[in-house]
């Protein structure tokens, strides 16, 4: 891999990048410190590569022309399925296959599902002896909106921290959240309950708090910050039609901004943007 350029200015390097894959070019983006760093993967490619980066200085609106539109084909399909993956990690990929597999298996044996992976068989007792019930109640979905809506946000929250910082924070912002959210969620309302709710929102607040005020890939846009506040407040008013776990979404938002406190100070190294 060659370095071609680096830049602070994250919007003109995403749109350099934009214009060189509609060019066919092979690069990719990273970040070390405040700079993001323009990859070309295929030395080959450099002379075209650097005559292209030299055009988009001289004309920046480049970007923004329109590619040629192909005939649609069957390849489309399979273009959106690997666009859906890139997006996402191999932890993101399990955790929604394993939620799904819950689901389906929830209308089929609902009782037993239920006892085996709820945070505990009873009111008053936490499930010390049996660990593994901290976090299961996360896998757990009743309906189909409640399951769609799920695991949206975490294929879009969770494939954007473990695509940026890996596999492992993921996992750790999966179980501290998951865990705070279900034993809060517990102590007020008791072990019938589940959802990724908590865990989702752990994870808007690890991404807001982590990139307030500085440019980060893990940057959500502030109309869908307030929106899923709304959300949580409007939970509490008995307004919808559902139930809502209401204290596991306070409990995962708080958890989430916490860990991204301690993360942004623990300052890790950044993966491939794009």
């Amino acid at each position: 891999m060659r370095r071609l350029l680096s830049s602070r200015d994250s919007d003109w390097m995403h749109k350099l990048y934009q214009y060189l894959r509609q060019q066919g070019m092979p690069v990719s983006v990273t970040e070390r410190g405040e700079q993001l760093e323009l990859w070309l993967h295929q030395s080959s490619y450099e002379a075209a590569a650097k005559t292209l980066i030299q055009q988009f200085k001289d004309n920046p609106e480049l970007a923004a022309e329109p590619v040629q539109q192909k005939p649609a084909t069957a390849s489309h399909s399979t273009s959106l399925s690997f666009s859906l993956l890139k997006q996402s990690g191999w932890l993101t990929r399990i955790v929604a296959v394993l939620t799904l597999l819950v689901f389906a298996a929830i209308q089929m044996y609902p009782e037993t599902i239920l006892d085996t992976l709820k945070i505990s068989i009873y009111f008053s007792a936490l499930p010390y002896e049996q660990p593994w019930r901290f976090i299961t109640p996360v896998l757990m979905h009743f309906t189909a909106l409640h399951l769609v809506f799920n695991l949206f946000w975490w294929w879009y929250l969770g494939g954007r921290v473990e695509r940026s910082l890996g596999f492992s924070w993921l996992l750790a912002l999966l179980l501290f959240c998951g865990i705070t959210a279900n034993v809060i969620q517990y102590l007020f309302n008791g072990p019938n309950f589940g959802g990724l709710s908590g865990v989702v929102y752990g994870l808007l607040g690890f991404c807001w708090v982590y990139s307030f005020n500085r440019p980060t890939p893990l940057y959500l846009p502030p109309g869908l910050i307030i929106f899923m506040l709304l959300w949580l407040v409007i939970g509490y008013t008995d307004m919808l039609w559902v139930n809502v776990a209401n204290e596991a979404h306070l409990a995962g938002l708080i958890s989430g901004c916490f860990a991204g406190f301690v993360v942004r100070w623990l300052n890790p190294k950044m993966r491939q943007l794009y």
